[in-house]
């Protein structure tokens, strides 16, 4: 006869369950430029967070977008692509995507599809992949593939770019329709390191509510003007005073050249009056709260080209998302980063 368990009245131990490991990490969009990182990284967000248009170079900076579930915590990093730069703006906004994907703890290296797709990877894309280290990991995201009139093309196209790299995975989408964005996440999840969240889990971005102030008044002058005039166009906030009632802000559009400057104001201020409204009510979803926005413009010449004014417009080198000892801690400062997620919820145009 077999003899009891050991304790009270014989009684089988309980089995601890074993807690769930958790991971997290960075995970850099990195590739050429309009190719849909940002949109890809709203998708994977299932927030609208970035700025995005048709136009080429819309996003300038690293961004952090951060996803938690109960065990895993992505901080996604969307970077400007990558181009043959002919400003120090330019040169500044391809040494943080080089940056970004040096130290990242994964790669999504995205890639666009035409409607009749090579099955060899282009030029240009090659290039910026060859920068990504060996022995990182790397998904590779074929977006746009709802362009792609012949299906069929799609093996040997995947058979061509497999041969590229020993990819973690590949992924072919439309950053658009975000069906895509579960499949993303399970490729990724595993890949992440082990450890406690980098941030806390209500968090959204590791940047503060004034940096999308003027990415959101950015995002409609890209809306609303066209050939070198957005790519000329940098927004400073001279003052956030969020002691009243209804908050105050003060937004100056700097342009390079007058002609610009009347571009962006409108006969008889009408653009202005476009732009500052749309970027209002991006800015109140941001907020969850009325504000008032007052936008000026100011012809400030090369400013793309001064390391002076490119310092103080907010384009220095800003280091990269680090793994810290501690969670960060929480601040009711005057100019939080975006910490709850309902905040910059809003309804797709």
């Amino acid at each position: 006869m077999a003899e009891p368990y050991p304790g009270k009245g014989g009684a089988k131990p309980s089995k601890r369950a074993k807690a769930p490991t958790r991971r997290a990490g960075t995970v850099a969009l990195v590739g050429r430029p309009n190719v849909g990182k940002s949109t890809l990284m709203n998708a994977l967000l299932g927030e609208r967070l970035t700025i995005t248009s048709q136009k080429p170079q819309t996003t300038r900076d690293r961004i952090a977008g951060i996803l938690s579930n109960d065990n895993e915590q992505f901080v996604f990093l969307d970077t400007p692509g990558i181009h043959a730069a002919r400003t120090k703006l330019g040169a500044h906004m391809n040494a943080l995507a080089e940056e970004a994907l040096r130290d990242a703890d994964v790669v999504l290296f995205v890639c666009e599809l035409g409607g009749n797709p090579s099955p060899e990877m282009a030029r240009e894309d090659r290039e910026i992949l060859d920068k990504v280290p060996e022995g990182k990991k790397v998904v590779l995201i074929l977006n746009k593939v709802d362009r792609v009139k012949d299906k069929g093309a799609l093996f040997p196209l995947l058979e061509g770019y497999a041969k590229e790299r020993d990819f973690a995975a590949i992924v072919p989408l439309s950053a658009r329709r975000t069906e895509g964005a579960p499949r993303i996440l399970a490729e990724v999840g595993p890949l992440l390191p082990e450890g406690d969240f980098l941030f806390p889990e209500d968090e959204l971005s590791d940047r503060p509510v004034r940096f999308f102030v003027a990415e959101y008044v950015r995002e409609q002058v890209l809306r609303y003007t066209r050939n070198e005039v957005p790519h000329g166009v940098a927004v400073e906030v001279e003052s956030f005073d969020e002691g009243l009632r209804v908050p105050r802000i003060q937004v100056v559009l700097h342009v390079d050249r007058d002609s610009h400057k009347a571009i962006v104001l409108g006969e008889k201020g009408r653009m202005m009056k476009e732009i500052g409204s749309g970027a209002r009510a991006r800015v109140e979803a941001l907020l969850g709260r009325q504000v008032h926005l007052a936008v000026h413009v100011r012809t400030t010449p090369g400013w793309y080209e001064s390391d002076h004014k490119l310092r103080e417009l907010g384009y220095a080198r800003t280091a990269p998302t680090e793994a810290p000892q501690k969670k960060r801690p929480r601040t009711a400062d005057s100019d939080p980063s975006v910490r709850e997620r309902k905040s910059t919820k809003d309804s797709p145009r």
